[in-house]
C-alpha cells in the first residue's frame, strides 16, 4: 500500500508512513505536530480507503490517498485503483448513467462542469480554491467526449492545481442538443 500526498502543487507518492510524515514536516505551512502525526499514523494503519483531507486553515487542506499505484504516473493514470473484486471475478453490468455517458451520438452537446479553480487573492498574495461553474456548447461524439473536450480546454486556461471532477460524478452534466445547433 502506497500513499499519495498533495498540498497545492507539492505532491509525492511514498511507500510508508515515515516518508509521508517526513514530506509533511518539509512543508512549513502545514505546521506538523504530534497530534497530527498520530492521526496520520492511525489513518494509514486503518482499513479505511477513502481519501483523508486535513484542514490547515480556512479553505486550505492537504490530502492523503491510499493507493496500490507503484509510480506517480500509474497513480495519475488511475491504473492501480483499489479493486473491490475478488480474484477471478468480473464485473459485466454497466450502470445506465455510465452507458448514457459513453453512448456514441455525434452532434452538439451542452456540458456543465463544477470544479475547484485555484485563484490568486490579490490582498493576501496567496492562492485559494474557488467553486467555479462552467457551461459550454461543443461538438462531440458522446457525453464523455464532451467532458474530455471541456477539461482539455480548461487545463490550458486555469492554474494547474485546479481540481476537476470525474465525468461520472454529480458535478458534470451534459445534454444532447442534436445534430445541428
Amino acid at each position: 500500500m502506497n500513499l499519495y500526498l498533495r498540498y497545492f502543487d507539492k505532491e509525492t507518492l511514498v511507500t510508508n508512513v515515515e516518508d509521508a510524515i517526513a514530506f509533511l514536516y518539509s512543508i512549513d505551512e502545514i505546521g506538523m505536530n504530534p497530534d497530527l502525526e498520530r492521526d496520520i499514523r492511525e489513518y494509514v494503519a486503518s482499513s479505511v480507503y477513502y481519501p483523508k483531507r486535513y484542514k490547515i486553515r480556512p479553505r486550505v487542506y492537504f490530502i492523503i490517498i491510499k493507493t496500490e499505484a507503484a509510480t506517480m504516473l500509474d497513480f495519475k493514470q488511475k491504473k492501480a485503483l483499489r479493486s473491490n473484486l475478488h480474484a477471478g471475478e468480473q464485473r459485466d453490468e454497466v450502470s445506465p448513467a455510465l452507458a448514457r455517458l459513453t453512448e456514441e451520438r455525434p452532434g452538439w452537446y451542452e456540458g456543465t462542469l463544477d470544479f475547484k479553480r485555484v485563484v490568486l487573492v490579490p490582498i493576501t498574495g496567496k492562492h485559494e480554491y474557488r467553486d467555479t461553474h462552467f457551461v459550454v456548447n461543443c461538438k462531440a461524439m458522446s457525453g464523455l467526449d464532451c467532458y474530455n473536450r471541456m477539461v482539455e480546454h480548461l487545463r490550458g486556461r486555469v492554474d494547474s492545481r485546479s481540481q476537476f471532477p470525474s465525468a461520472k460524478g454529480k458535478n458534470f452534466k451534459f445534454k444532447y442538443l442534436g445534430l445541428w445547433k
